[in-house]
């Protein structure tokens, strides 16, 4: 691969593809050496070896449900897909962008957009554009940066959106514990990701993190398509014939019609009693519309089962690998140390220790980035987080929605290279973590100060308002 004739992002990008693809360990092993790292440092703190093991024992098993909802957020996405109708749709879309560079862009565009109204989504349909433009023998798209710009919805802006669970609980006070309530009160989404400030660092992300997909992108010469990686794309097999009487229900839609009919009155219900992007931005409401409208769309309970049968092995590395993240985020907020503190505390304490009023959004995005490395949250580490951060907030008289919204945006930071997110992505694209990061983390080079840097910038143009309660 010649990279000489690149631009200096396309060639920084290259070479860290080249060292990430050598050097990267498989997602399974990362997840381990953070057990183990997070394990080591709960006990350098005073943690027990019984204290320890218990914390990561305990927490093996507690994403359970979130590692199926996660597995079903691949299986929907493939059902939904395969489905004649919508591969056509797909099919449409792909056929927009003229270059492989542009392809890219548009790629990036899409997902992050998506994002903003729902993340699943957009992990989901983000993958399986970049599969539909792989597909195109005219368009020579370097597949690796194509699945990183795929990825940007949940490395740049997702928690910025409609589906940041942090806004959301904070403006919902039924959702809230006791013990969070009293500290900030009721933060309506007027004073979290619908701040003018909050837009304003929103759109900056998708204009830069764009400009960053266009000239990060190898030209045709050194771009590595979808058949370099193994994972041309080929047609869905066609249903086969029904050989016996007994499977004369799989190759009837009465059962897939019956089946839908249920699903389509419980969705209906649940988008009359709830606003709109609040049903669908939960998981379960999520999987649950795309499991229905993947089997009407196949009509055959066989053509359904069939695709969930080719989705399965996607998910291999969401199922083995979530329960090391569960143990993590045990360790660092149950593993009790010197003082009776956890590491979770530890870190809070230190940052908000030395951050003041002006410095705080710098200080704590800093921090809520380096924690979100070690625990993967799509929303319940705020939990964690909130009621020392907010109690530090309200000390130093700093805009509480904007403390929120400092969350959001760090939270966001180590995503573009720590696998757990990536999993879903990568299963339907058929690609490693080592493949995609090399790029993601030239998105991340650049991430960093801007986010960090704007969150100062605009945090200074914010008045602190006392809380407001129910």
């Amino acid at each position: 691969m010649n990279a000489t004739n690149e631009g200096l992002l396309a060639r920084a990008a290259l070479r860290s593809a080249s060292w990430s693809e050598k050097w990267f360990p498989d997602a399974w092993v990362f997840a381990a050496l953070g057990v183990i790292i997070v394990a080591l440092a709960a006990m350098a703190f005073g943690a027990t070896p019984i204290t320890t093991v218990n914390a990561f024992g305990d927490g093996f098993w507690s994403l359970v449900p979130f590692t199926m909802q996660m597995t079903f957020v691949v299986i929907g996405g493939y059902v939904v897909a395969t489905a004649p109708v919508v591969a056509r749709l797909i099919e449409w879309l792909a056929r927009v962008p003229k270059t492989g560079r542009g392809a890219i862009c548009y790629v990036g565009l899409v997902s992050m957009l998506a994002s903003l109204l729902s993340w699943g989504f957009s992990l989901v349909f983000g993958g399986l554009l970049v599969r539909a433009l792989a597909r195109r023998g005219d368009l020579r798209m370097d597949y690796r940066a194509a699945a990183a710009a795929a990825y940007l919805g949940l490395g740049a802006v997702w928690a910025m959106g409609l589906s940041s669970s942090a806004a959301q609980l904070q403006a919902n006070p039924k959702s809230m514990p006791p013990g969070l309530i009293n500290i900030t009160g009721v933060l309506p989404f007027s004073e979290t990701i619908f701040l003018w400030q909050s837009i304003a660092l929103t759109a900056a992300l998708v204009v830069v993190s764009l400009l960053v997909c266009w000239f990060t992108a190898p030209s045709d010469r050194n771009a590595r398509t979808a058949d370099d990686f193994g994972v041309g794309e080929t047609s869905t097999p066609a249903l086969p014939p029904r050989q016996r009487p007994g499977e004369w229900l799989e190759y009837s839609p009465l059962l897939s019609i019956l089946l839908g009919l249920l699903g389509l009155g419980w969705l209906g219900y649940e988008f009359a009693s709830k606003p709109a992007v609040t049903a669908i931005a939960n998981l379960n409401t999520y999987n649950f519309l795309f499991l229905t409208v993947g089997l009407l769309l196949h009509w055959r309970p066989r053509s359904f089962l069939n695709a969930v049968t080719r989705a399965v092995p996607s998910t291999a590395g969401v199922l083995i690998q979530f329960p090391l993240y569960g143990g993590i985020a045990a360790l660092l907020t149950h593993a009790t140390g010197a003082g009776d503190l956890t590491l979770s505390h530890r870190l809070s304490g230190l940052f908000v220790q030395i951050a003041t009023t002006d410095s705080f959004p710098l200080v704590m995005g800093v921090y809520s980035s380096v924690l979100g490395f070690f625990v993967p949250s799509g929303g319940g580490k705020w939990l964690v987080e909130a009621p020392y951060v907010m109690q530090a907030a309200n000390d130093l008289h700093v805009h509480l929605g904007w403390a929120v919204q400092v969350y959001n945006a760090a939270e966001a930071l180590p995503n573009l290279i720590n696998p757990f997110w990536m999993l879903p992505l990568l299963g339907v694209l058929g690609l490693k973590a080592r493949d995609v990061v090399g790029f993601t983390f030239v998105q991340l080079v650049v991430h960093v100060p801007l986010v960090l840097g704007l969150l100062w910038a605009l945090g200074l143009t914010l008045t602190y308002v006392p809380p407001v309660m129910p």
